[in-house]
């Protein structure tokens, strides 16, 4: 009979059975001066304003780059992004072998390495952001006066200009010649970006996502109007006043108290995503389970890159969203 131990497989939980995510992003971050949910020099580039953050948000390590959004995801995702690693096998055997953990490769003295520093505590935290405002600049005034909107429009919807921006007491790196607003939801940011690339236009952001814009309108209406952002829902506001906006086009957003509110205040529900294949994949999903209507953008403005209200109200103005409305039954 042979005689034999038995081999180890390799995997994310053998792994982990020997060190943390904190070991792992701490044994291959080339800078060791970091401390978690603080903004330090990113790995992946020489820079001299700190752009990289490890933190513990939703209560599991995970990174970001928000000067390039797409580096991002876990301690085993930070490997791969950091040594061109092709696959997860790959990264499993870079990280046994170069931490000594002896799964499949040598054992060395990791225990006493990892041993050497303080473990953090690893719980759900919320992100911190602050805020130092600014008067609108005459560029912000003509982005937003092509949406229709006003600077009175703007400090009713509680948006500003941002002079300085802080994450987690740390200052964010913002561009100078890039517009940036924030969007205040008593004590809650979100930051827009309109012109940043998809992952970065909406960061940071620490506004629950259960919270609506213009709840408040929705009172005793026969049509409560649903938008997926609160531009829709300021453009949709000068034609249709029952209008209202959740935080993404997610099912998150419906928790049951705002579903109730919705229903016990409106007669009739109407869902107004964007056009595209996401938009409509999501409205499907939303309006069967809760029994709503859904209301688009007309699938021909796709070819003009429109495929949401606001961006319809910029092509071609308040008057052709009106009379879709009209057509649609929505405004008598």
């Amino acid at each position: 009979m042979i005689k034999g131990k038995k081999k180890t497989e390799l995997t994310m939980d053998t792994i982990l059975q020997k060190v943390t995510p904190f070991d792992i992003y701490y044994h291959f971050m080339p800078n060791k001066d970091w401390k978690l949910n603080s903004v330090t020099f990113s790995p992946f580039k020489l820079e001299t304003h700190p752009s990289f953050l490890i933190g513990n948000k939703y209560g599991n390590l995970t990174h970001v780059a928000f000067n390039n959004t797409a580096l991002r995801g876990d301690c085993f995702s930070f490997v791969k992004q950091l040594h061109n690693l092709a696959t997860l096998d790959d990264v499993l055997s870079f990280i046994d072998n170069s931490m000594g953990l002896g799964i499949r490769g040598i054992k060395k003295d990791y225990e006493i390495v990892t041993s050497s520093y303080k473990q953090p505590e690893i719980t759900k935290r919320n992100t911190y952001i602050q805020v130092i405002t600014r008067k609108f600049t005459n560029e912000e005034l003509e982005y937003w006066n092509e949406y229709h909107q006003n600077i009175t429009d703007l400090r009713d919807n509680n948006i500003y200009s941002i002079k300085t921006l802080y994450f987690n007491k740390q200052k964010f790196p913002l561009k100078d010649t890039e517009l940036r607003f924030g969007y205040f939801y008593d004590g809650f940011w979100k930051i827009y970006r309109p012109f940043g690339k998809k992952r970065e236009k909406w960061m940071p952001n620490n506004v629950p996502i259960t919270i609506m814009d213009g709840k408040d309108k929705i009172k005793d209406c026969d049509i409560a109007f649903i938008n997926k952002s609160k531009k829709d829902h300021m453009v949709l506001s000068k034609v249709f006043p029952c209008s209202c906006a959740v935080q993404n086009e997610g099912i998150a957003c419906f928790s049951p108290e705002n579903l109730e509110y919705l229903k016990a205040n409106s007669k009739r529900q109407i869902l107004a995503f964007d056009s595209d294949t996401t938009g409509k994949n999501n409205s499907l999903q939303i309006t069967k389970l809760f029994d709503f209507d859904y209301c688009n953008v007309p699938n021909e403005y796709q070819k003009y890159g429109i495929k949401d209200f606001a961006d319809w109200a910029k092509f071609e103005g308040l008057g052709a969203i009106e009379k879709f409305l009209i057509k649609k039954g929505i405004i008598n």
